[in-house]
């Protein structure tokens, strides 16, 4: 990783080392996503989740006050991937596990063949964080359900970078992963050049900015999605104001789409039998009790 600090406040591409045209890892699609009350959908399986696979699913969470959470709802061949920067919420799922989410923390889900959860704010304050989709391998698509729930003590940071899931520089997230993957968290100061290096078998590579503006792949990008062209070559990023974003890369996924309402799996057949449990696991005690979670709380 190169990371370059300088010492003047006004923004000036030329001094601050700004990648030129013919060097920058073109962006090739931008979206400043759809909202809706305090949820910004960026990415979804029918649109760029076809294109950066197997990342199928971004939402950006912002809200001064969140009121009523998130109700129990299921999935199915996918891991859900959530990332509380700011705020607190509490949270249960269909495996029996249960807790809060305070400032910088992480949930992992992966849903496998089938699993229930709910999620609520536990305090009037401001929110922020993401959630993002991965499609699972074939492999992993109906596999039992697994969760884990990172402090932010857990997220290690990689010079301005957290390392939110995967490997980068030499580091690995506790999160196991059995597939070559990188997600960070990045915040960057005025005028700060600093270059991503994905892994030699990453083809896919995205960003979403929810705070300043960046210089990257020859365009000027705030408040938005990008998705980068196909290769493993780095991504030069340059700030302008104080930067916030995540940033991700990963080996295509090699499995066409196969789409339910809560579901993404790899083909009808896999997609017929995660509908059916998670269906069955409907009428279970422990879904059951996700309903009314909260108020048990």
């Amino acid at each position: 990783m190169t990371v370059t600090q300088t010492s003047s406040t006004a923004y000036t591409p030329s001094a601050r080392g700004a990648p030129t045209s013919s060097s920058a890892r073109k962006v090739i699609h931008r979206t400043q996503g759809r909202r809706h009350g305090p949820i910004t959908r960026l990415m979804s399986p029918g649109d760029l989740g076809q294109i950066v696979k197997p990342f199928v699913f971004l939402d950006l969470v912002e809200a001064e006050t969140f009121g009523g959470g998130f109700q129990a709802h299921p999935h199915s061949g996918i891991a859900t991937h959530t990332t509380l920067l700011k705020g607190g919420m509490g949270y249960a799922d269909s495996t029996g596990q249960s807790g809060t989410l305070s400032d910088g923390s992480v949930e992992w889900m992966r849903a496998g063949g089938g699993v229930w959860h709910t999620g609520f704010p536990m305090e009037d304050k401001p929110t922020l964080g993401y959630q993002l989709w991965l499609s699972l391998p074939a492999e992993l698509e109906l596999a039992p359900p697994e969760s884990q729930y990172l402090g932010a003590e857990a997220i290690e940071d990689v010079g301005p970078a957290r390392l939110l899931l995967g490997a980068y520089e030499g580091r690995t997230s506790p999160i196991a992963l059995p597939w070559s993957l990188t997600y960070l968290h990045v915040r960057l100061n005025d005028g700060e050049r600093w270059t991503y290096r994905p892994a030699d078998d990453h083809d896919v590579a995205w960003l979403a900015l929810h705070r300043g503006r960046v210089h990257v792949g020859g365009v000027v990008l705030e408040r938005e999605m990008a998705v980068f062209e196909e290769g493993a070559a780095p991504i030069d990023i340059v700030a302008e104001g104080s930067v916030e974003l995540v940033i991700a890369s990963s080996a295509r996924h090699p499995h066409p789409l196969v789409l339910g309402y809560y579901s993404v799996h790899t083909s009808a057949a896999a997609l017929a039998q995660g509908e059916a449990n998670i269906a069955q696991m409907a009428r279970t005690p422990q879904v059951e009790a996700l309903r009314t979670f909260r108020l048990q709380t």
